[in-house]
């Protein structure tokens, strides 16, 4: 079944990067009267699943909305069993990053992280920085708002201390200050579990995004729901705000 799905995708005209807001890990477990953290555990075979369509597809960026800056107000226990879980699944992922030829890199405020999940990713990072088949981001302590905030402070600082003018400052430049200062924008944002919010998810890359929501829920996630999104994705006419001829 997923390799006829597969054989209707056009391969010339697949997005570079896609996003992804990985939703509902708790309603999955609670329908399986199970706690929040089982849900978590369980998700990451819908991250295999979604790593593998990307390199079936020849999709080069794929970013994940893994913990959120709101995420944190979250009960202690859960947000400790979360990053328990990305240590292991780090540790566990790296030899399939580097059969698979994947970069590992992140975006957010990684610094709040605990120092151990730090160290954890940084060896990572380190050790796949000269993959080149593909690029996972992994957005971490991450909010676009911040994100935002932060490049403007950056931004004003190098205005006052003369090393940028005012002239020159547009939307290539704003973007360099960025986390995804050397990654193309976001073509695909697909939302898991039937919610149809953004979420303080990557609202600058994402200003031209085609976005998909569907009702699975995370955990659910396979291969044949990621090609779902594609096909869907390459029935729409992109415009970028400009009108089509005829």
């Amino acid at each position: 079944m997923q390799a006829s799905i597969k054989n209707t995708i056009d391969l010339d005209k697949v997005p570079q990067h896609v996003a992804i807001i990985m939703d509902g890990n708790g309603r999955w477990a609670r329908k399986k009267g199970m706690m929040r953290t089982f849900g978590h555990q369980n998700a990451l075979k819908a991250v295999r699943s979604a790593m593998e369509a990307c390199e079936d597809l020849g999709i080069p960026y794929l970013t994940l909305y893994a913990f959120s800056s709101e995420n944190w107000s979250r009960p202690s226990d859960e947000v400790n069993f979360l990053m328990n879980l990305l240590v292991r699944s780090l540790r566990k992922e790296l030899s399939s990053f580097q059969k698979n030829n994947i970069r590992l890199r992140t975006i957010g405020e990684i610094e709040k992280l605990p120092s151990g999940v730090q160290k954890e990713l940084e060896e990572v990072k380190e050790q796949t920085k000269n993959n080149t088949n593909g690029t996972l981001i992994v957005a971490l302590s991450y909010g676009s708002k911040d994100e935002i905030v932060q490049a403007v402070k950056k931004i004003a600082a190098d205005v006052r201390d003369n090393e940028l003018e005012i002239e020159d400052i547009n939307t290539d430049k704003f973007k360099s200050y960025l986390f995804t200062a050397d990654v193309p924008d976001v073509d695909l944002m697909i939302r898991t579990s039937g919610e149809s919010r953004i979420s303080n998810f990557m609202l600058w890359q994402i200003a031209y995004a085609e976005l998909y929501f569907t009702d699975v829920l995370w955990p659910d996630f396979r291969k044949k729901d990621f090609f779902d999104a594609i096909i869907d994705y390459q029935k729409r006419e992109r415009r970028y705000g400009n009108i089509l001829e005829n």
